[in-house]
């Protein structure tokens, strides 16, 4: 058995074991308040009547305890998981969980009362004993869920001043790394459009354009800084309870510059990042991979399947994931996104993606220049990608939480020709010019099943739909000069005269190393 069906087997059961136990103890509580009520009723009755066959009473009150408590038992654990009790539905989760369970303990009673009155001789319970049953039960089951939430409160803030490095993780500030990128661009607005107070660390490699309409917002706060600082990171942390790192040096052309900058960039700020994030307690953290790391496969893969990166910028992202996995446990659990390629207008719009560049020549030129025409693709527009990852910071932990997820649509797997078709539809005056094959080597089909199934993640946005964007902002003059070095990664690396270049020591070539010569497969992995 693999190390990922190891784990599978490990989070199940122990899923298994929470939802057996809140069943047993709803059980107890249920039967408990029935018990309680026939105590009370039969005290009133000592009280009020003073009975001389009190023997009596005591006796009947025992047996139709008995023979009513199992039935009690049996509609409580039903109409609660129909409730989404054991599920934790969504009504279940928000805030008004104290009225969903008031609610799923009145339809009970109701219930019960209605099989007394109708069966009086099997289920035949004083209307007493039901009213106060039914008070007790309700009081009883809303005040432990109340209770394990303030619990829970109580015990996570006094995990947070255990560790004196700053004020605290709070849920609802989010901390992005590289946000004023490709992505986090598109985030951005998305996070402070849903309440979160958001803080922005980045170097600005590429200028502060990009966010620049965000600037003064009052929910946001803006860090300029390398995140391979790690007094930067520190500061950047506190504080935040949800941290989404996008930084990187992202794309073949731009990794393969200068390797002990990738390695620097991509793996070791990483280690760095992360170790930052866990010693803080961070609640919840996302980092952004790529559906690269699949390489070359003729079939359609998923988050198990076998990983055959067939570049330095590929290997970099999947040796990241292993670290981030080597530092995971229960409390800090990374979440893995593989993003398809990516396409569309973003504050920051890239034009060394396929999508963006042929539509690009296509207007500018007239030309769509194919290389490696046959090669498939998976895409997704920037703006879904961020919404990608708002899903995952807004879902339930237990379903997200060490988990990988590939972020697109089964829809848009295309063929570099199908793409170079679809833009001549939109530009009918660009022909398409097919160079034959091309040095790079990746062709692969993703399946997003996944995060569509657990998430309900669906894209806004189709492949047609994000050309016409793009050939939008290149008409109106939105985008004056598509081939600035500033809406390419590779150009603007070129141009960097950084002075801070670590080669890497041993641990981060070697994981390089590994990843590179074997396949690797997903359940050799742990994540996802």
């Amino acid at each position: 058995m693999g190390l990922l069906a190891k784990t599978l087997d490990s989070k199940l059961s122990s899923v298994r074991f929470e939802r057996i136990f809140r069943g047993v103890a709803d059980s107890l509580m249920l039967v408990g308040s029935l018990a309680l009520a026939f105590l009370v009723r039969l005290s009133i009755v000592y009280w009020i009547d003073r009975p001389s066959d009190l023997d009596s009473y005591i006796q009947e009150y025992v047996r139709t305890f008995l023979k009513t408590s199992w039935f009690l038992l049996l509609l409580g654990i039903s109409v609660f998981s129909i409730f989404g009790f054991y599920i934790r539905g969504r009504n279940y989760r928000g805030r008004y969980k104290a009225l969903v369970v008031f609610q799923a303990v009145a339809v009970v009673y109701l219930l019960f009362s209605f099989a007394s009155f109708i069966m009086p001789s099997l289920f035949g319970v004083p209307r007493g004993v039901l009213v106060i049953g039914w008070l007790v039960a309700a009081v009883i089951l809303v005040a432990s869920r109340l209770w394990s939430s303030l619990w829970r409160m109580v015990i996570r803030e006094e995990l947070r001043n255990e560790v004196d490095l700053g004020r605290g993780a709070e849920a609802d500030h989010v901390l992005v790394i590289g946000g004023a990128g490709y992505i986090g661009s598109a985030l951005l607005p998305k996070l402070l459009e849903a309440g979160y107070r958001v803080r922005l660390l980045d170097a600005f490699l590429f200028g502060e354009e990009p966010i620049k309409e965000f600037v003064g917002h009052e929910r946001l706060e803006i860090i300029k800084g390398d995140f391979r600082q790690v007094d930067k990171v520190v500061e950047a942390m506190r504080g935040v309870g949800l941290v989404v790192h996008l930084g990187g040096l992202v794309g073949d052309l731009a990794c393969a510059h200068d390797e002990g900058l990738t390695i620097e960039i991509n793996l070791a700020a990483v280690r760095l990042i992360a170790d930052v994030a866990k010693a803080h307690k961070v609640e919840r953290f996302i980092f952004a991979s790529t559906c690269s790391v699949y390489g070359a496969n003729d079939v359609i893969l998923d988050e198990r399947s076998m990983l055959d990166p067939v570049s330095l910028y590929a290997s970099s992202k999947i040796a990241s994931e292993k670290v981030l996995h080597e530092v995971s446990d229960e409390s800090f659990k990374p979440i893995i996104v593989r993003f398809g390629t990516i396409y569309g207008f973003s504050g920051r719009i890239r034009f060394d993606l396929v999508v963006n560049l042929l539509t690009a020549k296509a207007v500018r030129e007239g030309r769509i220049t194919l290389f490696g025409g046959e090669q498939w693709r998976p895409f997704v527009h920037v703006d879904d990608a961020a919404k990608g990852v708002l899903s995952m910071l807004m879902a339930p932990g237990e379903l997200v939480n060490g988990e990988v997820f590939n972020v697109g649509s089964d829809g848009q797997n295309y063929t570099l020709e199908q793409v170079g078709r679809k833009i001549q539809e939109i530009v009918p005056s660009a022909e398409i010019v097919d160079m034959g094959n091309d040095s790079d080597r990746r062709n692969y089909r993703v399946s997003f099943a996944k995060i569509r199934e657990r998430l309900q993640f669906e894209p806004s946005w189709t492949l047609e739909a994000g050309i016409a964007q793009v050939k939008e902002s290149l008409e109106s003059g939105v985008i004056e000069d598509y081939t600035e070095s500033r809406y390419s990664n590779a150009r603007t690396i070129f141009d960097e005269k950084a002075s801070r270049l670590l080669r890497g020591s041993g641990w981060e070539k070697r994981l390089i190393q590994e990843s590179m010569p074997g396949r690797q497969t997903g359940s050799d992995r742990s994540l996802g």
